[in-house]
């Protein structure tokens, strides 16, 4: 299944005023890239978005987002929305914010060979 692509149509046009942001396929998605670390992805289902460990455990309470897990581990940075949690544009604003807060605090992945 693709991802969902009037969701990462609604992503670029917030991320379009920016000339450090890539498109990257990832996560059986497509994921926006700024300054080369990932920041948000658009799935099937919605968004993973990149928030940092404190503001997701913040989020996890009050919000209705999930707590990534790849292969049996937390990923303590991430959390998923439901693409019906975004409908609105200023959810979605909310959200993608809270991603660029977090990302010139990220770390970089390392660059496989």
């Amino acid at each position: 299944m693709g991802y969902n692509e009037r969701l990462a149509d609604r992503v670029r046009e917030l991320l379009e005023d920016r000339d450090d942001v890539t498109e990257k396929a990832m996560f059986s998605g497509v994921c926006f890239m700024v300054d080369d670390k990932m920041c948000i992805c658009v799935t099937s289902t919605g968004l993973l978005c990149r928030i940092g460990e404190s503001k997701a455990t913040e989020k996890l309470e009050e919000s209705n987002c999930r707590q990534m897990i790849n292969n049996g581990r937390t990923m303590k940075d991430y959390v998923y929305v439901d693409d019906t949690d975004v409908e609105k544009q200023l959810e979605l604003k909310s959200w993608l914010n809270l991603c660029l807060l977090f990302n010139p605090h990220a770390k970089s992945s390392k660059r496989k060979k």
